[in-house]
Parts: structure tokens; C-alpha cells; sequence
């Protein structure tokens, strides 16, 4: 075998650390399948390789016959006893075959075997040292674009930021430095991939961790994160130290904290929350700052419905409905939001009431009454102070009906001051 190729199997056993037998093994493999194409598809071909000279010998498997018909599969009888002497027709026999056949064949198929085989070391060597760093924030630079996928440079290595993992509101160009989380390592035939992301909830997560010193030491857990990349995350933390503010500690003084998250989440709005056990309180918590007006769980269905007052209701399920999908996220729950109808209700009962008093007091039928009382004309003072004609034309009668009315209102009024005389 050449030089160059002896050259090659020394460095990748010394450099590489790659054991000569494998590369041994692999290089007669594939001789033997570019070999077949200048010896004859049919031969059973195998191939020795001395593991300190490098010499290649060569051997095929033929049958013994009278006549050769298939010089690839068949020897003559007198061919045959040159290499074994007690063949026999019909017998297989291993038989030598000159090597200077396909001689520059198999050198050319060595150093492709030796190429495919530093391909799998860099592979591995890929493997071993990204597959326990999956959990991890690493750094990059943008090298380029396929398609959606961002692939980045970790300097010896390349990893991939899938489409589905980027930020939708983040545009990366070539060169940037950016940092991410490694989602996994995988490790196929086709080569190791290590996969990045950046909407990733645990890529906010380890931010936190490396950013507030509590975290790192779990004096503050971090109880549930819930994200919609880009746009918003709302995070839960909680101390078992009752002398330590949670959310004041992943703030941090003046903000610092949270400021530099943000900043490296590109002004994404990050929300944290006091974590409780009490479900009504953490959904209360992570609703803030809207101001609900009552709360109501539903165990069986696991929901929460909450009411707020109109001006609140906007903030309360946020912009398209994002606050209110990211508490239920967060709490676990479905959370159902809905204007409080309770002070209309109060209103509309008062006017019931009303309209029942003034039927009665003036004899006439409920209907009449609800249109007096919802025109305004609520008491018999109001009712009083009117003419005939105002009467008739909100009541849509004739103004002797009218008349009829304002003199039973005259009558109830003089019976009340009377009663209380």
C-alpha cells in the first residue's frame, strides 16, 4: 500500500486515538467493494491486509470444472491443483488473486475508508463533548441560512437553531453573536446534531439561573414558566425561606435583574410571579396588574372563572387574549374571564322594583309602569311634575289616558303625605 495511506492509518491512530484494527478492518471492507468491479462481480472476494506491512492479498472462492465457461466463478481443474493439489471437479476452491488488478482501485478505495472513518471520529468526538451539555446556554456565531434554520458556529463545531425554534420576532444576520439553549444532541448516521433554541421556556429559565445568584443556590425555585416568545413570559417563583422576597431577589436591585434578561430577550415582557399553593391566589397573581372582582373555581373541571369590572376586562385577558392564555398556562387551570354584570343587575332589579310599586300605586299594568320608570319618570314627585302630553307621548297612549294617570299619581301622593302625617 502507498505511503500517503500508511501516512494516513499512523495519524489517525496517534492523533485520533482510532485503533489500527478498526481502520484495518474498514479499509478491507472497502477494497472489497470496489474491488469486485475490476475482478468480476461474481467472485467471492476477500481481502487480507497485514496490519504492520500494509500488503494486500487478495482471494476468490471458484468452482472446479472441466470446461470454464464464467471465468469470474469458475477454474480449470490443472489451475486449480497449482494452488491446491488435491482438488477435485466440482469443489470450491480459495484461490490467490493478483492484487496489480486493481491495484490503484483499492488504494483509492484505503484512503476513502480512512476519510469515512475521521468523519465518525469527528462525530463522536462531537458527541462526547456536547451530549451532557443539553440543558445548557452556549454561545455562536451566525455562519449561515437553510431555508428557516439558523446554523451557527461554536468554533470546532457547527450546531442548528431549527425554524421552529427561533424567535418570531428576531432577525439573526451573518455574524452575529448570539447565545442559546441546547434543546439535545443526537447523534444518527448522518452525523451529530446539536440543536439550539431560542423560544425555548427553559432558555428563559436557565437566564434566570445564571442571572440571580438565589436560584443557583435554590434559595428561590423557580416553580413554572410559561412563554410566548418574543411577546411575553410569565414566571412563577417561590422561597421556602419566609425572610426571602422571591420575586424581589429575580428582580433585583433597581432592576438590574430582570433588566438584563429583557435586554437579552430583546424587550420581551417578562412578568414574575409569587408562586402560591392556593389556586385561586396564584391565578390572582398571575392576572395582576388587573383588578379582578370576584373569583370562582371549578375543581371538577379544573377552571377558574373570574369576573372584572368593563375597564378591566381588556387588561385582564390582554392582547389577544395573551395574558389570560399564558395564567392558564402557568396556574394549570382554564381560565375563563368575563365582564361583571353584578352592579347592571343590581340596576335592573332596582328598576323592577320600581316599575312593580308605580303599577300599583298608579293601577295600571307593569308594562306601562317599566316604560314610566325607564323613561325616567320613576316616582310619583317625577310623574307629577310632567304634563299629560309628556305622559302620552312616552307611554304612546291618548292624553285622557294620560290625565287618568297623572290624577292616580295625584291621589297615591296625597295618601303618602297623609300616611306619614
Amino acid at each position: 500500500m502507498n505511503n500517503e495511506i500508511v501516512a494516513g492509518i499512523e495519524y489517525l491512530e496517534r492523533e485520533r486515538n482510532i485503533r489500527r484494527d478498526v481502520l484495518i478492518k474498514a479499509i478491507e471492507l472497502a477494497v472489497i467493494a470496489s474491488a469486485r468491479k475490476a475482478v468480476g462481480p461474481a467472485r467471492e472476494l476477500q481481502i487480507q491486509i497485514d496490519p504492520k506491512t500494509l500488503d494486500i492479498k487478495a482471494f476468490a472462492t471458484l468452482k472446479v470444472v472441466e470446461r470454464v465457461i464464467d471465468p469470474h466463478s469458475e477454474i480449470t481443474l490443472s489451475a486449480a491443483q497449482r494452488t491446491k493439489p488435491d482438488a477435485q471437479l466440482e469443489e470450491d476452491v480459495v484461490v490467490p488473486v493478483p492484487t496489480q488488478s486493481f491495484g490503484r482501485i483499492a488504494a483509492q478505495a484505503a484512503k476513502q475508508a480512512l476519510m469515512q472513518e475521521l468523519k465518525k471520529a469527528e462525530r463522536e468526538k462531537i458527541y462526547d463533548e456536547f451530549k451532557d451539555r443539553a440543558g445548557e446556554i452556549i454561545s455562536g456565531t451566525v455562519r449561515r441560512f437553510e431555508r428557516q434554520d439558523v446554523i451557527l458556529d461554536l468554533g470546532k463545531f457547527e450546531a442548528t437553531m431549527p425554524g421552529k425554534e427561533r424567535v418570531p420576532t428576531e432577525d439573526y444576520a451573518v455574524g452575529d453573536r448570539i447565545r442559546a439553549y441546547v434543546v439535545e444532541v443526537q447523534s444518527g448516521s448522518r452525523g451529530t446534531d446539536i440543536i439550539l433554541s431560542r423560544s425555548h421556556p427553559n432558555f428563559v429559565r436557565k437566564l434566570f439561573e445564571m442571572e440571580v445568584s438565589e436560584i443557583a443556590d435554590r434559595t428561590v425555585e423557580i416553580k413554572g414558566i410559561a412563554r410566548e416568545a418574543g411577546f411575553r413570559t410569565k414566571i412563577a417563583v417561590h422561597s421556602a425561606d419566609g425572610k426571602v422576597d422571591p420575586v424581589g431577589a429575580c428582580v433585583g436591585m433597581k432592576g438590574s435583574r430582570v433588566k438584563n434578561i429583557v435586554r437579552e430577550l430583546n424587550n420581551e415582557k417578562v412578568d414574575i410571579i409569587k408562586w402560591s399553593a392556593d389556586t385561586e391566589e396564584f391565578a390572582l397573581e398571575a392576572l395582576k396588574p388587573a383588578k379582578v372582582k370576584s373569583v370562582k373555581l371549578d375543581p371538577a373541571k379544573k377552571a377558574v372563572h373570574i369576573k372584572v369590572d368593563e375597564d378591566q376586562l381588556s387588561l385582564a385577558i390582554g392582547k389577544r387574549g395573551q395574558n389570560a392564555r399564558l395564567t392558564s398556562r402557568l396556574v394549570g387551570w382554564d381560565i375563563n374571564i368575563s365582564k361583571d354584570e353584578s352592579k347592571r343587575e343590581e340596576m335592573e332589579h332596582r328598576k323592577e322594583e320600581g316599575a312593580h310599586k308605580l303599577a300599583d300605586e298608579l293601577g295600571i299594568s307593569e308594562e306601562l309602569a317599566m316604560k314610566l320608570t325607564s323613561s325616567g319618570m320613576n316616582s310619583l314627585d317625577v310623574i307629577l311634575s310632567c304634563e299629560a302630553s309628556d305622559i302620552a307621548g312616552e307611554l304612546a297612549i291618548d292624553e285622557a289616558a294620560a290625565q287618568a294617570i297623572l290624577d292616580a299619581a295625584g291621589v297615591a301622593k296625597a295618601k303618602s303625605v297623609a300616611a306619614t302625617a
